[in-house]
């Protein structure tokens, strides 16, 4: 029976993957023209997920170009007041490091044979046992599994519901080189996370594999509509910079250092969730993975349950590979148990960044007593 996966991404990929290690193959179909058609985004941190890549066999390659000490972390408050530093031992083991998102998809793509990945093929509509695509053509599939993102065409086949703004904007900036370029700012960001936390209004820097510090600023308390009456000038990239800085009146000069030092790229982003704990009606012949079944807030979480989601949709259909409903039963059982407990502890931890006194509410988070 042909089981289509729809979406390359980290899910997607960890299914197909762990589906061929059990013997069972299935298609994968993405939108996008090739692997390198866009860039992938920073470095995630990859813990409960490490999982998923020893079914998959793949943990020995993940740890080749997994980063320890991306597991170091700063945390400040704006006027510089540094609360927290955690710096990993050279030795310590990889509980949750840091690896580039590109890094790992590719790990996962070659692992996979040639041409289970049909690349340009982009999904309009599926009923039927029939997938449909942009380009007119189609293909038939006995179980279809929606790996598709927030935006996920395969949702609806299953439930109304959509992803919803939660009052978060990001403007998405970045330093190329920083140990190069600027040393100074390399040594104060450090190897990992630096977190600033205000009140309404966060910046989070986080060193790449590639020797770039991607840096999100993110407004609090903000609508769908937040960019368009900023006053950020998104087309303008050295007025947006200057504009970011201008939105963060008393912060220290260190901080508004690293944005007047950051290159041409100036990306918004719209943070939206799926509520906490949704269901659907088990489908014999369709379910989800990742964002498309759970998006949750970005609080370091839907890498890791997405590989997951991934790997034991894969080990329930190898346990039942003559009755496909018992096993999209059986996954989205545990998979709504577990992500739900997740998403509840990233809407908790949503909530703290949310808050005047986010810097220590995340402090007493990170040192409980």
């Amino acid at each position: 029976m042909t089981i289509a996966i729809v979406g390359a991404g980290l899910g997607g990929l960890a299914l197909a993957r762990v589906l061929h290690v059990n013997g069972m193959e299935s298609v994968v179909y993405e939108r996008e023209a090739s692997r390198a058609a866009r860039g992938q985004g920073g470095m995630l941190d990859i813990h409960s997920g490490q999982r998923a890549l020893r079914e998959a066999g793949l943990i020995d390659g993940f740890h080749a170009i997994a980063r320890g000490e991306g597991q170091d972390m700063r945390l400040l408050e704006p006027d510089g007041t540094l609360l927290l530093q955690e710096d990993t031992p050279d030795d310590a083991p990889l509980d949750r490091p840091e690896v580039d998102r590109a890094d790992l998809r590719d790990l996962l793509l070659d692992s996979l044979p040639e041409g289970m990945v049909r690349w340009g093929h982009a999904v309009t509509s599926a009923d039927d046992g029939l997938l449909r695509f942009a380009d007119g053509g189609s293909a038939p599939y006995d179980l279809l599994v929606g790996a598709d993102g927030a935006r996920s065409r395969v949702r609806p086949l299953l439930t109304d519901t959509r992803p919803v703004h939660i009052g978060q904007n990001v403007v998405e900036i970045g330093i190329p080189d920083i140990d190069r370029t600027h040393p100074d700012l390399a040594a104060m960001v450090g190897r990992g996370n630096y977190w600033v936390l205000g009140d309404g209004v966060s910046l989070a820097a986080q060193r790449n594999g590639d020797g770039r510090v991607r840096i999100g600023i993110s407004f609090y308390h903000t609508g769908e509509d937040w960019f368009a009456t900023s006053g950020i000038p998104f087309d303008d990239p050295a007025a947006a910079r200057a504009r970011l800085i201008d939105l963060l009146p008393g912060w220290d000069a260190r901080f508004t250092a690293l944005i007047a030092a950051c290159d041409d790229m100036v990306v918004p982003r719209s943070i939206t969730m799926l509520p906490v704990g949704l269901t659907w009606p088990s489908a014999p012949d369709v379910t989800l993975i990742g964002d498309a079944a759970h998006l949750m807030p970005p609080t370091g979480e839907g890498a890791n349950m997405a590989l997951l989601d991934g790997a034991l949709l894969a080990l329930a259909l190898a346990a039942h590979p003559d009755d496909y409903p018992a096993a999209v039963k059986e996954y989205e059982h545990e998979m709504f148990d577990r992500t739900g407990a997740i998403a509840r502890q990233c809407a908790r931890i949503h909530a703290m960044l949310m808050s005047p006194d986010a810097a220590q509410q995340m402090l007493a988070f990170f040192q409980p007593s």
